[in-house]
């Protein structure tokens, strides 16, 4: 019961195969049309992946709004090593030992003795008045 029958001998004219069912050289174009395409895409994302890490290599220029090197300066007075600053305290403190004016932290001792003068002894006006009240405590 499991074996097939012999149909060999039936014969149907009506039922043949069609050449149309199936064009093979348009799948091929097809198929080689796909592998063509594939092959750019993948040649076209290499280099744009190549671009890219070459811009990230580089240095970003900086934005229309960026700060200059001058304007990222904190305003003034700076109290360290800024350009004139030691010398508007030289002035004001009467200090004549330029090699002490070297190290960098004579600005800073030259400016707490002159905020503790202001303190014991009041704050002073250009004309040497005494315009604030000294503090007392110690």
């Amino acid at each position: 019961m499991t074996e097939t029958p012999d149909v060999s001998h039936i014969k149907n004219v009506d039922v043949v195969h069609e050449t149309s069912d199936i064009n093979v050289a348009a799948v091929f174009k097809f198929v080689l049309f796909l592998t063509v395409m594939f092959i750019a895409v993948y040649v076209l994302m290499w280099a744009l992946l190549r671009l890219f890490n070459a811009r990230a290599q580089r240095e970003p220029e900086p934005g229309p709004m960026a700060m200059t090197e001058r304007e990222r300066l904190p305003p003034a007075p700076r109290l360290q090593l800024a350009p004139g600053f030691a010398e508007d305290l030289r002035k004001v403190a009467n200090v004549q030992d330029v090699g002490r004016a070297s190290d960098p932290a004579w600005e800073i001792r030259v400016l707490r003795q002159l905020w503790e003068d202001s303190l014991t002894n009041g704050v002073r006006d250009q004309n040497g008045k005494v315009v604030g009240i000294p503090s007392t405590r110690r």
